[in-house]
């Protein structure tokens, strides 16, 4: 006899559910997980200004010898040959503290925080959000020609993800928090909330969905919020009004973004050959943060500018304030310091170091073109903006935040123009040489990751299931026996060997249950004459769907309970079979947007073909 289908049986999971999906609505989750991002904005607000000032204090106490938390540049100091030992005491204790506390701290990390969301479910160790400020702090302090940002970024992600451990979250909404305090990391160090946001999808969620933008924006606006009460509401360089040119200068900007995409990949290229080549060395890896402190001691001597954060430095190029010679140094110096000290493994920041060598590379390519032609009457604050948003975004393949970026700092909307030109170019030229990483992505690429930075719609959330479902279901009476059936399927009858999987229906062909291939042998293992009906081999708690619904509903359901097919059923009668999903209805899905992306089809203009001569 048929045992009958309840309704209640449908979307059942029963005992056989992998895992269980939380009862709350999604509403609830995004205003819970909104709540703990304002709290983590206000912390890393708080965090980014004890950073700063413990910079500060560091600086002065190496360089001048004094105790204040004014944030001073070192390149003013008066140390003689001790410039260059101070640097190598930092590098002693950065090597320490990797040694003996984590070798997370070292690098500028964000790759530390995109390996924690792609390999560790987005858990970073407490000890990290400790050690890695306090040891950039130190890194910076004595002389170390690095940014406050990329630390405050990962440490930032650090307190996101340890509230996400804190309290009962999935993996994603973790991820969300780790963005949330990367994001609000880098927004409190620059007094950049648009940019901050736009990094944390573009390096971090690849994504853009209300459950991660939402919080981002909120962690973001408070930790702004803390900036703008502790250091003040101005942009973070104060920059004269200048004419960038346009349209006149579009040539000299084309020229200058394909110079950023190069420079792009020289950076690149270059900082992690000098990782190579301190891997090289028959030392411990203690002592390498030493030793490239010793090279920065070095240039530092020579060039004092390289020391230290240089927000000044960078204010004074954005101001046309240095000539072409004191430029061409700078760029060069600055790079071969970072190059230098940050391959040797220490910790700091890349922007800061990156942006004032590609600021000064713009501000002399305007110098050079005016000398060439004098009529160009180029603007070398212009140019160095606009060099500096787009050499870091092209090498970290994150364009779009840069320009933002480069925009929110000074404030000035006639640089979003030019900004855009010559960040694409730059993009495109860096994409021509490093097309699968960047120089963020590198070093994991090195451990075996790959990453895919681009971010599209799923087009599973396109397509709804009755758009690919097969429409003919195979359909058997539950009441047969399992010989029956064995034998029809040996006889490769084929209306039943199309599927893994049958639907079984009752008498008046209403859905009854689901009978599998592997039911079909287990029944038989234990019954070899195949007396028993289907509806016993099979199951009569379905999880079904609906023609409406979209696949990416539907393949949740197969993911959360380890099935490969449903049963598609009328919404209004959920015993009336519309038509039966699989895995290659799925694929369909897949199948349709690969067609998409790759197959040309006939345009207006026939294409010119050469003709094969006869004979």
């Amino acid at each position: 006899m048929e045992k009958p289908l309840k309704t209640s049986d449908l979307n059942n999971p029963g005992p056989s559910a992998r895992f269980s999906v939380p009862a709350e609505p999604a509403q609830f989750r995004l205003f819970l997980i909104s709540l703990l991002a304002g709290g983590i904005g206000l912390l890393a607000g708080f965090i980014a200004f004890a950073l700063y000032n413990l910079i500060g204090l560091l600086t002065n106490i190496f360089f001048y010898h004094r105790l204040a938390l004014g944030f001073r540049s070192p390149q003013l100091n008066h140390l003689g040959l001790w410039v260059i030992i101070t640097p190598v005491l930092g590098g002693l204790v950065v090597g320490l503290m990797a040694k003996y506390g984590t070798d997370k701290i070292k690098g500028h990390g964000i790759p530390e925080a995109m390996e924690a969301v792609l390999l560790n479910r987005s858990r970073i160790a407490p000890r990290v959000a400790i050690l890695k400020p306090i040891s950039a702090a130190i890194a910076i302090g004595t002389g170390g020609p690095f940014g406050a940002e990329g630390p405050i970024i990962q440490t930032g992600g650090a307190v996101g993800s340890l509230i996400g451990q804190l309290f009962h979250t999935t993996a994603s909404e973790r991820k969300v928090l780790l963005a949330c305090g990367a994001a609000a990391g880098m927004s409190a160090t620059f007094n950049t909330p648009i940019a901050g946001v736009i990094l944390a999808i573009e390096l971090l969620l690849f994504e853009f969905k209300s459950r991660s933008f939402i919080p981002l924006v909120v962690a973001s606006t408070l930790a702004t919020t803390i900036h703008l009460q502790l250091l003040g509401s101005g942009p973070m360089f104060d920059v004269a009004p200048v004419n960038f040119g346009i349209p006149k200068a579009i040539p000299f900007y084309l020229l200058l973004g394909a110079l950023c995409g190069l420079a792009a990949v020289g950076f690149s290229k270059a900082l992690y050959w000098a990782e190579d080549q301190f891997e090289k060395l028959p030392v411990s890896e203690l002592w390498w943060p030493a030793i490239g402190a010793l090279g920065l001691g070095v240039i530092g001597y020579f060039v004092p500018r390289v020391l230290g954060v240089g927000y000044d430095t960078i204010g004074d190029i954005l101001n046309a304030r240095l000539g072409l010679e004191l430029l061409l140094l700078v760029a060069f110096a600055k790079a071969l310091a970072l190059v230098v000290s940050l391959g040797s493994g220490t910790s700091g920041g890349l922007l800061a170091p990156m942006f004032m060598s590609s600021a000064a590379l713009g501000g002399a390519f305007a110098l050079i073109i005016n000398r060439i032609f004098p009529s160009a009457h180029l603007a070398p604050g212009a140019f160095a903006l606009v060099a500096m948003g787009a050499v870091f975004g092209a090498a970290s393949r994150a364009t779009f935040t840069f320009i933002i970026f480069a925009f929110e700092i000074t404030r000035d909307y006639n640089a979003v123009l030019p900004l855009m030109l010559v960040s694409v170019i730059a993009d495109g030229v860096a994409m021509l040489f490093m097309p699968t990483t960047s120089i963020m992505t590198e070093k994991l690429a090195r451990r075996g990751l790959r990453i895919h930075q681009d971010y599209e719609t799923d087009v599973l959330t396109q397509v709804t299931v009755g758009e690919v479902m097969d429409r003919e279901a195979p359909t058997v009476s539950g009441a047969m026996s399992v010989a029956e059936l064995a034998d029809r399927i040996a006889r490769r009858d084929p209306a039943l060997c199309r599927h893994e999987a049958l639907l079984l229906v009752d008498d008046q062909g209403k859905l009854a249950g689901i009978v599998t291939r592997g039911d079909i042998i287990r029944s038989l293992d234990h019954d070899s004459e195949g007396t028993a009906s289907i509806l016993d081999a099979g199951s009569s708690r379905l999880i079904v769907t609906y023609p409406d619904e979209l696949l990416s509903e539907a393949s949740a359901k197969m993911l959360a309970h380890n099935i490969g097919r449903l049963a598609v059923v009328d919404r209004d009668d959920p015993r009336t079979i519309a038509g039966y999903l699989g895995r290659h209805g799925i694929m369909a899905a897949r199948l349709r947007r690969f067609q998409e992306e790759h197959v040309r089809e006939p345009g207006w203009v026939k294409p010119f073909s050469r003709k094969t001569p006869a004979g």
